[in-house]
């Protein structure tokens, strides 16, 4: 069977649940009051922002409210419509109308699809209605509309926004077993989203739309992937038997527990365990290696963008006398080693804190941007006559030969949660799953990099500054 014919049930229930739904004058009337009114409110904001900012002759502040208005008024129908989708599953099921569609032959893969699509749909139609009207608006009033190719990315990015909400919302529908539950976890969907939209509103003020396509990008990345959390752990058999969500610490512990000792009778055996869970992380591993490869050649590339003048600031006296500073920079105590190595660990723990609420996406960034500013730092020291293999083999290396495996290995472990949680897996739960991917998280943490850490600082501290001082002569 050809996957177009296993994907029409899926598009038969979408195309009912649709129907449904634009049958409802309480979802029809904030979707139409929300594409009508809030337009031409917008459109009302924008004229009245130019005639302010004319008058001083700001123009390029009116140039960049235009699209940050156009985003906005794509934005908002998808937040407020988010209701539809956090109801998909455990709002039927409190009405009792969910156990006909369970029981139907479907497979499991094309009742969460279908669910997923009918939960997208009206959102985006009131998306793209409400930006047609903002947009007829700013041509009826001769107002100078963006380029086509800004609006395309705009567009784009508000609709991979959408399945981003949207997937997030209908995995806290299969997941909660209440529409107040529900409702109190969309917190955490749409505050990182309002989060989102800033930063995407400095792009768009700052002018670089080139970043926007990484931001595109990055969001279809997030947005499949949560797609594929939602149909890898959906079964309807859990759906109908979970009625009360209870917070069992005990039980928490105990998988936790099980995962990070893995039967372990002493700590040679733990220490075989550890290394087989990094054995494991392999293909996570060449993943960031390469990712922060290509951080360092593209922070490389944006020095010549943006220059900064060493000369003026002293670095050059402070390169040429760095041999006979050296010594004195080893004669820093065991306070600076713990300083040093807390930083390092604290930049891991907030990769961690990223991929939890990404999936394990977000988890390379910090990374990535150290490693972008060794490659920037390569480049713009050639002011100053120091070569990049200088830098790196008297700068970088001397503790990287430690620092880097042990970031490597952790991001690794960071990025492994995301792409465990999208493994189906018919055994365990969501909250097992997870379990165990953070324990394995911890065992590496705890058995090889802190380990790394802690030589690296002792060798920044003591021995990097004596290397770098050698080769600087």
């Amino acid at each position: 069977m050809s996957w177009r014919t296993n994907l029409i049930p899926a598009l038969q229930i979408t195309k009912r649940e649709v129907r449904d739904q634009f049958r409802d004058w309480r979802i029809i009337f904030p979707i139409l009051g929300l594409t009508v009114f809030f337009p031409f409110l917008m459109n009302f904001t924008a004229q009245q922002a130019l005639k302010f900012v004319e008058q001083y002759g700001a123009t390029i502040v009116a140039e960049r409210l235009i699209p940050f208005l156009f985003m906005i008024v794509g934005f908002f129908p998808i937040s407020v419509s988010l209701v539809i989708a956090l109801e998909t599953f455990v709002g039927e099921k409190e009405r009792s109308s969910i156990e006909p569609l369970l029981n139907t032959p479907l497979k499991d893969w094309q009742l969460y699809l279908g669910k997923l699509l009918s939960s997208t749909v009206p959102p985006l139609i009131s998306s793209y209605l409400g930006m047609a009207v903002y947009l007829g608006g700013l041509i009826s009033s001769g107002v100078k509309i963006p380029e086509p190719i800004i609006l395309l990315q705009l567009v784009a990015l508000t609709t991979v926004q959408a399945f981003v909400m949207v997937a997030a919302a209908v995995i806290v529908s299969t997941q909660t077993t209440s529409v107040r539950a529900a409702n109190l976890l969309a917190s955490f969907i749409v505050i990182p989203s309002a989060l989102l939209i800033q930063g995407e509103s400095i792009v768009v003020f700052w002018g670089d739309y080139t970043t926007l396509w990484w931001a595109i990008l990055g969001m279809g990345v997030f947005a499949g992937l949560l797609i594929r959390v939602g149909l890898a752990h959906f079964r309807r058999e859990e759906l109908l038997g979970r009625e009360i969500d209870v917070l069992n610490l005990r039980w928490g512990w105990r998988i936790f527990k099980m995962r990070f000792l893995d039967g372990a009778a002493n700590i040679w055996k733990w220490y075989r365990s550890v290394f087989s869970t990094i054995a494991n992380l392999k293909l996570s591993i060449l993943v960031v290696f390469a990712m922060l490869i290509i951080a360092v050649f593209l922070g490389y590339s944006q020095a010549e963008k943006y220059q900064i003048p060493l000369n003026d600031l002293g670095i050059s006296d402070f390169i040429s006398r760095y041999q006979d500073v050296a010594p004195l920079l080893t004669g820093q105590g065991i306070s600076s080693v713990f300083a040093y190595g807390w930083q390092n660990l604290r930049v891991l723990l907030i990769s961690l804190l990223l991929g939890f609420f990404s999936f394990g996406v977000l988890g390379v960034l910090p990374s990535i941007l150290s490693l972008g500013v060794v490659g920037y730092l390569m480049a713009i020291l050639q002011q100053v006559n120091l070569t990049p293999w200088q830098y790196l083999l008297g700068f970088i290396l001397p503790h990287g030969i430690f620092e880097i495996p042990a970031v490597v290995i952790s991001t690794a472990a960071v990025l492994k949660i995301g792409a465990g949680l999208a493994k189906p897996d018919n055994q365990r739960s969501v909250s097992e799953v997870w379990l165990s991917l953070l324990a394995d998280w911890a065992k590496v943490m705890i058995g090889v990099v802190i380990p790394l850490l802690i030589l690296a600082a002792i060798v920044e501290v003591w021995i990097t500054p004596r290397v770098a001082g050698i080769l600087l002569q």
